[in-house]
């Protein structure tokens, strides 16, 4: 079982980032797909989940109206867009996949929001 993130990386704020996952070695449409952050010295967040009717959740209240979760089960990929872009997104950027107790977690991506 694989989760590949990508397309981290320094961007100013009110900037945009995508962020990518490739999922392998299960079956990635039963799954529940989750992007979760951890900000330095915090606990991990879950920012927002597609799960498997492909019904895209936001949970943290400080991302509705800025990011979008979508996946592509053609592809067997969930991303990330992230809009207007603050200080406080800043964080390690985790996917997560979930079926019942079945969990899988990304090594994750660096978000950097700084001028």
């Amino acid at each position: 079982v694989q989760l590949v993130e990508s397309g981290g990386g320094l961007v100013q704020p009110g900037g945009s980032l995508r962020l990518s996952c490739a999922a392998s070695g299960f079956i990635f449409e039963t799954f529940h797909m989750s992007w979760y952050r951890q900000a330095p010295g915090k606990a991990r967040e879950l920012v927002a989940t597609s799960n498997r009717l492909h019904e895209n959740i936001l949970f943290a209240d400080s991302v509705k109206g800025r990011f979008t979760i979508s996946r592509d089960n053609a592809k067997n990929t969930v991303a990330l867009q992230m809009n207007s872009l603050k200080s406080e997104d800043t964080a390690v950027y985790y996917c997560n996949a979930r079926f019942g107790v079945t969990e899988y977690w990304g090594k994750g991506t660096l978000v950097t929001v700084s001028s």
